[in-house]
């Protein structure tokens, strides 16, 4: 059997070299299109008319007049009479046009009558959502009700994170054209060896009848891998249409509305301690909700899951709101944000440093001794002991600065993937696989895993990805992406290289096993000079080619990739306690990834991440308005994000050397986005001297913690 694991570190020329994305040009350029940018010959638009109800029963469709509309070719009701329609911005109707603004006057003559029916759209006070909450039962480990007496210090506060949305700059959408049963389909996708699986399954046609093309797209996070339903009428609108191209792509308002969340988390949490800070209890009641199917379950006590007594009782609560789909890393940073804003209050509590806090605690997690070397280093990057001061004393003027800890973990692993290797005889070569490339350099990735194994350059390597033609890999979630491809491009270079070997060998007079492809030569182990150039090798195969499969199979891996993740990460911010103007100024991450790959694209991972954290830490928040049920801020002018001005320094350390190298490729994509809302809140409660207890930490909830209110 080949050996496929990575080569040692030392000997590699290309895997782990700091290397541009090999796309970035053609981005740069505009060359490269991306799903929205497509339009093909015959192109026809769609619009969807939703539901401006956030409850309500569908009496009356009458399309009439829009099915008379000049330059409409086909209209389809999607939630018809009868429908129970459980949130503002369900589809009802959708048309096709010769234009987008033809098809939005059409919408516009399309009439629904609506029963109005009672709703709710607001989830954080528990006690009101009544029957549509769902308790998952309690848990209980050890004695807490004693524990709590035993403890020196208690603290207990309610915490809360809000929903937030997907926000990509292309939304969901596809172009798609559909002739009798077969399709054509350019989705913005993080799933192209399945999208059309799912596409096929509503159309009612063999998968294979699908075929998906994506070789760019403009963001990802968790929130694009299915058809949708704005998929599946769109290709029937095409098929109605005498199978013209359909291009529908959601507005931003539609977008922020139903295009998926990441859902809230509320959290009443009492936790006790030693007055050494040794954490001997917890207690907590959460809920949480993304809209109609409920919310996610957050995982606490988050990391520190080994506190010896603790009861745990969570409520998923159902509101009349679009639904929850994944945000990277899934109730993580949720988690991550309860549980060490509680360790922090502890601290407070106790009159202890929370960074002593927090080492004190690390035999609770299972991963201590990385966690303690991670505060460790955290701490030294950020000037920890020469910058922090217990709450509200660290002044200069109306200015107070703080510091604040988080912290995350993941699985990572690789999904299952098949890559295809062919070596030409003029020296060429290619690499095939159903992936995606959502942005975080997939391309690139592979190029050099298989420049790495076949000894050539980059250039040299043609990658193909991106179409569902190739060998079928995974979708791009859990940053699992990363360690498949890197896998079953790995084998499969590794196979087809064997192949060569067979051919080359006896001409040079060598066993095969005895060879070695470095440099653009193949040579003799020990004996660089009894070899060829790789063109000189190719030219053996006269008119055939070597074509050779890989595949990263999750069960048995060869050391290639591996799972689980750990970081931390610390902040530095300014408070203005006259205007409650929360100011970035550092922000350090440090975080373990096993192998490398491209330690450029892995920091752009992190420092993107972060870009996030600081988003939902300071500002980014769905807002729904009891009375409508509607959201308030779905657009770009209210739903805020961060710009360059609000990010402040991001320092991003990762801890590659050769033990744990030695763990093979861990995803990245994920992690790094669970711990920067932690650390930026404790960080703003060190600063005032209280606790702000809801994030976007917005000037009107720290003047209100200010003030010894809850929130604004």
């Amino acid at each position: 059997m080949p050996d496929y694991s990575w080569p040692p570190m030392e000997k590699r020329r290309i895997v782990g070299k700091r290397t541009s994305r090999l796309d970035g040009p053609d981005k740069a350029s505009g060359k490269a299109k991306y799903p929205s940018d497509l339009n093909p010959p015959g192109l026809l638009h769609a619009v969807m008319l939703t539901s401006p109800h956030a409850h309500a029963r569908v009496k009356t469709v009458d399309i009439a007049a829009a099915k008379k509309f000049p330059g409409v070719t086909a209209i389809r009701v999607i939630s018809g009479p009868g429908t129970e329609v459980q949130w503002a911005g369900t589809e009802i109707a959708i048309v096709a046009a010769t234009s987008e603004a033809i098809a939005r006057d059409a919408v516009a003559l399309i009439k629904v009558d609506y029963e109005v029916l009672p709703h709710v759209v607001r989830e954080d006070d528990l006690g009101k959502v009544g029957n549509r909450a769902k308790a998952a039962g309690e848990q209980v480990t050890g004695d807490p009700d004693a524990a709590f007496k035993e403890a020196d210090a208690i603290s207990e506060n309610l915490y809360s994170i809000p929903v937030i949305t997907h926000c990509c700059l292309e939304p969901h959408g596809q172009v798609i054209a559909m002739k009798g049963d077969k399709v054509d389909y350019w989705p913005s996708t993080q799933a192209v060896s399945t999208v059309g699986g799912d596409l096929a399954k509503y159309l009612e046609i063999p998968a294979s009848n699908v075929h998906v093309q994506m070789d760019y797209m403009g963001g990802g996070f968790g929130g694009k891998f299915p058809a949708d339903r704005w998929g599946v009428e769109s290709a029937q609108l095409s098929k109605e249409s005498g199978g013209r191209p359909v291009k529908m792509f959601l507005d931003r308002e539609t977008e922020l509305t139903i295009a998926g969340v990441r859902p809230s988390a509320f959290a009443n949490i009492k936790i006790g301690a030693k007055k050494d800070g040794t954490i001997i209890a917890w207690q907590s009641q959460s809920w949480a909700s993304g809209g109609f199917g409920g919310g996610g379950m957050p995982p606490l006590p988050y990391v520190f899951n080994k506190i010896p007594n603790y009861r745990l009782n969570h409520t998923a609560v159902s509101i009349n709101a679009g639904s929850a789909r994944a945000w990277r890393a899934p109730n993580n940073p949720q988690a991550s944000f309860l549980t060490c804003s509680a360790i922090d209050d502890l601290a407070a509590k106790l009159n202890m440093d929370p960074l002593d806090m927090f080492l004190k605690n690390v035999g609770l997690t299972i991963r201590p001794d990385t966690y303690r070397l991670q505060l460790n280093k955290a701490a030294e990057m950020i000037e920890w002991k020469k910058n922090w001061r217990p709450r509200g004393q660290n002044k200069d003027g109306y200015m107070r600065r703080g510091l604040g800890i988080g912290i995350s973990t993941w699985g990572g692993a690789g999904h299952a993937s098949k890559a295809r290797t062919t070596i030409h005889p003029d020296g060429s070569v290619e690499v095939e696989l159903g992936s995606q490339d959502i942005g975080s350099g997939t391309r690139t990735v592979i190029s050099m895993v298989a420049a790495e194994t076949l000894g050539l350059p980059i250039s040299m390597i043609k990658v193909k990805i991106g179409d569902n033609l190739y060998p079928v890999s995974g979708p791009s979630g859990g940053s699992t992406t990363v360690g498949g491809v890197s896998s079953s491009t790995r084998k499969a270079a590794v196979n087809a290289l064997q192949k060569l070997y067979d051919i080359v060998g006896p001409i040079l007079n060598a066993p095969p096993d005895r060879l070695e492809a470095v440099d653009g030569k193949i040579r003799m182990i020990g004996n660089p000079d009894k070899g060829m150039s790789w063109q000189q090798a190719c030219q053996k195969l006269g008119v055939n080619t070597i074509t050779e499969m890989g595949e990263n199979d999750t069960k048995r891996t060869e050391g290639l990739n591996t799972g689980g993740a750990s970081g931390i990460q610390m902040a530095d911010v300014s408070v203005d306690i006259e205007t409650g103007v929360v100011k970035m100024n550092k922000l350090v991450a440090v975080h373990d990834c096993g192998l490398v790959i491209n330690p450029k694209t892995a920091e752009s991972q992190v420092l993107g991440a972060c870009i996030m954290s600081v988003c939902s830490a300071l500002m980014e928040e769905r807002v729904m308005d009891q009375q409508t049920g509607r959201v308030l801020n779905a657009d770009m002018e209210f739903y805020k994000l961060a710009g360059i001005a609000d990010i402040g320094d991001i320092v991003v350390h990762m801890d590659i050397t050769p033990d744990n190298d030695k763990r093979g490729v861990i995803g990245l994509g994920e992690p790094p986005a669970v711990p920067g809302v932690a650390a930026i809140a404790n960080a703003v409660a060190n600063a005032i001297g209280v606790r702000v207890p809801s994030v976007p930490l917005i000037p009107s909830r720290v003047l209100a913690a200010l003030n010894g209110r809850r929130n604004a």
